[in-house]
C-alpha cells in the first residue's frame, strides 16, 4: 500500500483520516496501530481549527508539506500530534486520537500508569506517553526518518464509523471523527457541553 493519503488535496482531509485508520506509528521502541483519528481542515473552513484564523508560531507546521507532525500541549502538561495533510500552504491536518500498543508494549506499560493494555493510548494525550513524543518532534516527518515513523496497515482495517468530535468549542458536531469500529482502545465519546456563564446578583431596591 503506497501513502495514499498524502495525495488528498486539503480539502478532502476526512477521506486522509479514514486512510490513515489502520496504519502504524513508530517512535522509541513502541508501535501503536491507529484505531481513532479526527479530521481538521484549513483557513476559513473549520473553526474547531487551530489554522482558522491563519499563519501563527504555534500552527505554522501546519502550513507545510504533508506527512510532518503538528504538535501541541495541553493544559500545560500534555501533548497532542496531527499529521499535516495536504498541500503546502493550505492547512489541514488529522488528529491522532488513539491506538493499539502492537509492539513494544512492556516499554509502553512503564510510560503509561494503568492496568488495562487497551487503555494504554486510548486518548492523544496517552498516545503520546506511550510514543515518548513531545514538543521535540513538531516539525518532523512520519515518512522521512523524523521522530516517528509511519508504515501501512498489516490486513483488513475493517469496519469504519464517524462522529463527532470531541473537545472542540467550535463545529464539534462535524462528523469528522474517525474510528474503528468496536476496537476497544478507541477513546470514550464527551459531548463538549459550554460553560455557562454565572448571572450577575439581583439587588434588591429598598424604598423609603
Amino acid at each position: 500500500m503506497t501513502h495514499s493519503w498524502l495525495e488528498l488535496p486539503a480539502e478532502r482531509v476526512d477521506e486522509a483520516a479514514r486512510q490513515l485508520l489502520g496504519w502504524r506509528l513508530t517512535a522509541n521502541g513502541v508501535t501503536v496501530r491507529l484505531t481513532e483519528v479526527e479530521a481538521y481542515s484549513g483557513l476559513g473552513r473549520d473553526p474547531a481549527s487551530h489554522a482558522h484564523r491563519g499563519v501563527t508560531n504555534r500552527n505554522g507546521v501546519m502550513f507545510g508539506p504533508a506527512g510532518m507532525l503538528y504538535v501541541y500541549q495541553i493544559y500545560g502538561m500534555h501533548f497532542c500530534a496531527n499529521i499535516v495533510c495536504g498541500e503546502r500552504g493550505v492547512a489541514s491536518a488529522v488528529l491522532l486520537r488513539a491506538g493499539e500498543v502492537v509492539d513494544g508494549i512492556e516499554t509502553a506499560r512503564e510510560r503509561r500508569t494503568t492496568r488495562k493494555d487497551h487503555d494504554l493510548a486510548a486518548g492523544p494525550a496517552k498516545l503520546m506517553q506511550v510514543l515518548a513524543l513531545d514538543r521535540r518532534a513538531n516539525g518532523t516527518s512520519v515518512v522521512g526518518g523524523g521522530s516517528a515513523t509511519l508504515t501501512p496497515p498489516v490486513g483488513s482495517v475493517g469496519p469504519v464509523q464517524a462522529g463527532p468530535r470531541v473537545g472542540v468549542t467550535a463545529a464539534h458536531d462535524v462528523p469528522w471523527r474517525f474510528w474503528i469500529a468496536g476496537d476497544p482502545t478507541v477513546s470514550a465519546y464527551r459531548r463538549h457541553v459550554p460553560r455557562k456563564k454565572p448571572e450577575p446578583p439581583v439587588r434588591e431596591r429598598t424604598g423609603r
